[in-house]
């Protein structure tokens, strides 16, 4: 792409301009709260001077972009975390010709209160240098703006931006140590075995539980090892293997064990076995 941009260039003809920007609304929990999953790429795009209701948080994953705020400048590079407050004006536009590109959810300032005490968490600086975490927010954000997953999103994002949170603002941590960690778990994974098409959010389980969803996800997390998203997935996949080899297809098995579709059962299945529904299938009836 590049050497056709400047052999353009050579012939006295415009380079391609690379503008995109692509939205992908997430829902945290079966009826839970959406999140707004934005993936872009400019090359010359400004955006005007604007706010949102929410904390807009982008991982910078190419070029470099200047971001006006609080009478300021932000440049960002590559693997850089930006947090911008509810409320507050800023732009943004490329540094260099090279244009910039990023990651961005837009998340309702509770969501950032998980996990901490103290109320609103304040981040002094908008700029933040955490490779762990921006390499973390960009998997998570790019796996699931192609498949958003209710419950992969409300084990994922929240956990996210509380660890954001506590590393970075000034917000106090909660307690790491949940009472009753073993409890909990086993109480959230029976509830999600016993309603895999259509589990229950985890902000409602916790509220049963007298937890935060933060609590919850951390005694899961503790006792088991995973989040509850993959412990669920494993738990259907072991499902979709038997009706597999009761004789069932995959585009079958998918819907009855509570995967979004055939891709999302195959997603899985390749994690977890190594090879997809199809090829196993296909080992436990081999062609005559």
């Amino acid at each position: 792409m590049a050497g056709t941009a400047t052999a353009a260039v050579r012939r006295g003809e415009t380079a391609p301009v690379k503008e995109e920007a692509r939205w992908t609304r997430a829902t945290l929990g079966r009826d839970g709260r959406p999140l707004d999953l934005l993936t872009a790429r400019f090359d010359q795009h400004r955006y005007a001077p604007h706010a949102h209701d929410e904390f807009t948080i982008g991982v910078c994953v190419g070029g470099s972009e200047i971001i006006d705020y609080r009478g300021g400048h932000i440049r960002t590079g590559p693997g850089s975390i930006v947090v911008l407050a509810p409320g507050e004006m800023h732009t943004g536009g490329p540094a260099a010709c090279d244009g910039y590109a990023y990651r961005a959810l837009y998340a309702e300032p509770s969501l950032l209160s998980e996990g901490a005490v103290g109320g609103l968490p304040h981040f002094r600086e908008p700029l933040l240098d955490d490779p762990e975490l921006a390499a973390a927010l960009r998997v998570a954000h790019t796996e699931l703006s192609v498949c958003p997953d209710p419950m992969e999103a409300e084990s994922r994002f929240p956990w996210l931006l509380a660890a954001l949170a506590r590393r970075h603002s000034t917000a106090r941590p909660d307690r790491d140590e949940i009472p009753g960690a073993a409890r909990v778990a086993d109480a959230v994974r029976d509830r999600l075995a016993d309603e895999l098409q259509a589990p229950p959010s985890l902000a409602s389980l916790a509220l049963d539980l007298g937890l935060s969803r933060y609590q919850l996800l951390r005694a899961f997390r503790t006792t088991m090892g995973i989040p509850p998203y993959a412990w669920l997935a494993q738990h259907r996949v072991h499902r979709a293997r038997r009706l597999l080899e009761s004789g069932l297809r995959p585009a079958e098995v998918a819907g009855l064990v509570g995967f979004a579709d055939q891709a999302h059962l195959t997603r899985w299945f390749r994690r977890v076995l190594g090879v997809t529904p199809a090829a196993y299938r296909t080992s436990v009836f081999p062609s005559p």
